[in-house]
């Protein structure tokens, strides 16, 4: 079987079995878990098969005509290269431990069957996204995503915030779609072909006639796509769903898609320095402002996805110094260790009964309760504070290397500026990012208070996949010397400057925050504080879904508490209340743009109702008593027909007498 077949096996098993899982979800039960996992385990199988055989060589591309468009085609192409068949192993590990694990989180779920196609189909469609080789094959997987999406983030549709959550992720996303799908048509026109190969060729040849405006259109997609300031708002709401939904989309899907995109046409990018510049000030503030966002967070899911925001936002900055090798290095790393913090966080939810920090910093005895998710997570928060020797600190040094060389003038790829200012932000964001992960780690590990509720053991479906995925989080930044073969050759490996300055800052970060807990503790008074929703016989997935639902009672927020002995109140100062709402971004879109549309539409809603039917209205009811005066008219007695008929005569007669006399005397 040739590497091409094998290639395009990898998306259709998914497919396949979210279409079986689908017509067999009522009828046949007992096959929809084996369902779930066998054809995304399968195709993870596959994916690691297909890389083994590229072996980070030259790209290996097969292709055939999709259908005749009379202008440009369409091609049913794939473009398998050391980004692609590295990506879809992160896309089919990361989707398997996501289905395995969901088989323990939502074990009684009544809606299971229909979750579990939608994560197949989500998987699948990252898939083509990875290994396509047209661009309009790309949008398809694309879109699938943000419709999946939806479903998965509404799963708890019974709760507002699940609802409203489902709605902002869709319509922020096709806000951004509006702009790229443009943005591809006049690319295509361009280049006259939506094949990959042929666009860079046309990048290659300069004839691209307007790739300043090109690149533009498509960084809208990409930032709503990738959660990117100034669309990123989505992201956090999106923690409504379920656990290992958020795992799902923050690791391998999703939000990976517009980063890969961008990689995957980074020349067509580099021929424009406004655009580089635009996406390297994009980065920059999506880096700063997440991160001190992620600080202030209660709610742990929501300070991941603020992290997940800032992680982005330094793909996006390696992307904007015009290295992709350590952009996709850092996705590959980030994938790993972003799928573990979700998936732990899932297991402390369920431990805990609440998703609140300044709950969990109440409860003695919680890392005892929950040892695989303690030590996976802690694992994971090493990573992703950037401390040597775990894969976050080699994935991250390989951005700041090349943000480095472009700021000392040493890359013809992207502007000395976007060095400096994807420099200085990775800088800054380093510090913030060590700060809110010993911050989450202290809050939830190291309370005070009542014992935590015993839930008895995890599912080993849900520890098992903990450890198997801290395995990557630990070791896979040793593959630094090894990856710039499947990548563009760039070396990935940390210099000495970068990594005391990384390094440095992110230990800076984790001991003043420490300093300000220990501080904060001993001067705060520590009641009881919020509601916990603990049901130790319930599925995991349950407690979380009330969690959800008592924050915002307790606390009257769902990112915030009034928690005195939290250390960030203490860091952050006043721009703690600013930093906890997100810094009133989502505020800022409802005066500016929610308001004026529901206004828009109140108007024509009243226009519609008050005048339009008004004359449709008027119509009917003229026609209507127009009827009833001539139904009146018909008795059915001949003797009023008589009479009336005379009468009429005698009108008719004495008009005739009248009008001839006139006419006379004329």
């Amino acid at each position: 079987m040739t590497t091409a077949t094998l290639a395009v096996l990898v998306p259709l098993l998914p497919f396949l079995g979210a279409v079986a899982g689908l017509l067999l979800g009522r009828t046949a039960p007992g096959f929809v878990r084996p369902l779930a996992v066998l054809p995304t385990l399968a195709a993870a199988v596959l994916a690691v098969l297909v890389a083994v055989r590229q072996g980070g060589g030259k790209a290996i591309d097969a292709a055939t005509q999709l259908t005749p468009t009379g202008s440009v085609p369409i091609d049913l192409a794939l473009h398998l290269d050391g980004f692609a068949v590295l990506t879809a192993i992160l896309v089919g590990v990361v989707a398997s431990c996501v289905q395995i694990y969901s088989t323990g989180y939502l074990r009684d779920d009544p809606r299971y069957p229909s979750y579990a196609a939608l994560v197949s189909l989500f998987t699948s469609a990252m898939l083509l996204v990875v290994y396509s080789g047209d661009l309009m094959v790309l949008l398809v997987g694309w879109e699938i995503m943000g419709i999946c999406s939806y479903f998965l983030v509404g799963h708890y549709w019974e709760t507002p915030e699940a609802r409203a959550a489902s709605l902002k992720a869709f319509l922020v996303t096709k806000l951004g779609d509006v702009p790229f799908l443009i943005g591809l048509f006049a690319l295509a026109a361009d280049a006259g072909t939506f094949r990959i190969t042929g666009i860079l060729g046309a990048v290659a040849a300069d004839a691209i006639e307007h790739p300043t405006l090109i690149a533009l259109l498509l960084l809208a997609g990409v930032a709503g796509k990738s959660a990117q300031f100034p669309l990123h708002t989505w992201l956090p709401d999106a923690m409504a769903g379920p656990t290992p939904v958020s795992a799902l989309i923050h690791a391998a899907t999703m939000v990976a898609a517009g980063i890969y995109f961008v990689a995957r046409l980074l020349p067509l990018f580099s021929a424009s320095v406004a655009a580089m510049t635009v996406l390297a000030v994009m980065a920059a503030v999506t880096m700063v402002g997440s991160a001190l966002a992620a600080l202030a967070q209660d709610d742990i899911k929501r300070v991941l996805a603020y992290s997940t925001i800032g992680q982005l936002g330094y793909m996006s900055g390696a992307l904007a110094v015009g290295d992709r090798g350590a952009a996709v290095f850092h996705l590959l790393s980030h994938g790993a260790f972003k799928a573990l913090l979700f998936l732990a966080a899932g297991v402390i939810i369920h431990a805990a009964g609440t998703n609140s920090l300044a709950a969990m910093s109440r409860m003695s005895g919680l890392a005892k309760r929950v040892p695989d998710a303690y030590w996976t997570m802690t694992v994971a928060l090493l990573a992703l504070a950037a401390i040597p020797p775990f894969a976050g600190f080699f994935s991250k040094e390989a951005v700041l290397v090349a943000a480095e060389h472009t700021a000392l003038g040493d890359s013809a790829v992207a502007p000395a500026a976007a060095g400096w200012f994807v420099l200085v932000a990775a800088l800054l964001t380093a510090l913030l990012t060590a700060a809110y992960a010993i911050r989450l780690w202290l809050l939830a590990f190291r309370g005070r208070g009542t014992e935590a509720p015993d839930h008895g053991r995890q599912p080993l479906s849900m520890t098992t996949v903990l450890w198997v995925l801290a395995l990557p989080s630990l070791a896979f930044g040793l593959t630094a010397g090894r990856l710039p073969r499947w990548f563009d050759g760039h070396e990935l490996t940390p210099t000495v400057t970068t990594a005391v300055l990384g390094t440095g800052v992110a230990l800076v970060g984790g001991l003043v925050t420490y300093a300000a807990w220990r501080h904060s503790t001993a001067v705060a008074a520590r009641p009881p504080i919020g509601a916990v929703a603990a049901h130790p016989a319930a599925e995991p997935a349950v407690s979380e879904a009330e969690a959800i639902a008592t924050h915002v009672p307790a606390y009257g927020g769902i990112a915030v508490a009034p928690d005195p002995a939290d250390p960030a109140r203490l860091l952050l100062g006043p721009l703690h209340r600013h930093a906890a709402a997100g810094f009133h971004v989502d505020a800022l879109y409802t005066a500016l743009f929610v308001r004026p549309v529901r206004a828009g539409a109140q108007l024509v809603r009243f226009l519609d109702r008050e005048v339009v039917d008004a004359y449709v209205r008027g119509s009917g009811t003229g026609t209507r008593w127009l009827g009833t005066a001539v139904r009146r008219a018909q008795t059915g007695n001949v003797q009023t027909y008589l009479s009336v008929l005379l009468a009429g005569s005698v009108v008719l007669a004495i008009a005739a007498v009248v009008l001839s006399n006139v006419n006379a005397g004329s």
